[in-house]
């Protein structure tokens, strides 16, 4: 596969419509290598993901996040690595949160929400996704599955005595009021994203919605992984490797 070749990947897997409106929020970091046989995929482009991917003679990296400008210097150190050792970079922040097989959708996948009522879209801001368990199951039961996928002490917030029944899901930083009044108003009893302020738990206290929190990282990378297998399934001959990062959002110290 060449670059061009995965540009058109891209093209098929994601809605045009979709990619147009969030033409910003996904491309390029580095164009080095115009021969892929090996991806390299994680949530984040650090230097740290950047040194896997070579040691792992990744050829293209594909990231859902870029070295963003606000992380100041970073991106800048980013590009050199990835020049120095011969590795293009691919990055698709919006396109992948609002696509059927995306960041949300993949997190509910995981957790077993088998009824998906509406996906994670953009409507001048970010949507959670709804879904629903075919039948209710215990809250700790839910914890402990959050915490056993995404291998990391989720955060829980029990706020209400059902059974968890309909949860809506945002990845990432999905922890504004907005959002949680969003899946509240929807009927749901649960809520899981991947960060929270003050105003998020106070807000889902008071509501009596419960509350789950996994870190940014943790709850967006099945969504990266989902694309990585779309890109395979379109390229057999393509090998991937996950870039395994750390748990650095949780200090377990």
């Amino acid at each position: 596969m060449n670059l061009e070749q995965f540009e058109q990947h891209i093209k098929k897997l994601f809605d045009e419509e979709l990619l147009e409106e969030l033409d910003d929020d996904y491309g390029f970091t580095n164009k080095s290598n115009n021969s892929i046989s090996t991806i390299g995929y994680s949530t984040n482009l650090s230097i740290e993901t950047i040194e896997k991917a070579a040691s792992n003679n990744v050829d293209l990296m594909v990231t859902h996040h870029d070295a963003w400008d606000f992380i100041y210097g970073l991106r800048k150190e980013c590009l050199k690595k990835l020049q120095e050792h011969n590795i293009s970079h691919f990055w698709i922040h919006g396109p992948l949160d609002f696509s059927e097989f995306g960041t949300c959708t993949s997190l509910m996948n995981v957790v077993g929400i088998d009824k998906i009522i509406k996906y994670s879209v953009y409507d001048n801001g970010d949507v959670p996704g709804i879904g629903e368990f075919s039948e209710p199951i215990d809250f700790n039961f839910l914890v402990q599955k959050m915490r056993d996928e995404l291998e990391e002490p989720v955060r829980a917030w029990r706020n209400n005595v059902k059974k968890v029944k309909k949860v809506g899901v945002l990845t990432g930083a999905g922890h504004s009021s907005n959002h949680l009044k969003i899946a509240v108003e929807e009927g749901c009893d649960t809520y899981i994203t991947g960060e929270a302020t003050l105003y998020t738990i106070q807000y889902a206290q008071f509501v009596g919605i419960n509350l789950l929190v996994g870190s940014h990282t943790f709850t967006e990378i099945f969504g990266v992984e989902s694309l990585a297998n779309k890109l395979q399934n379109l390229d057999k001959d393509i090998k991937l490797v996950k870039l395994k990062e750390e748990h650095f959002e949780f200090n377990h110290k």
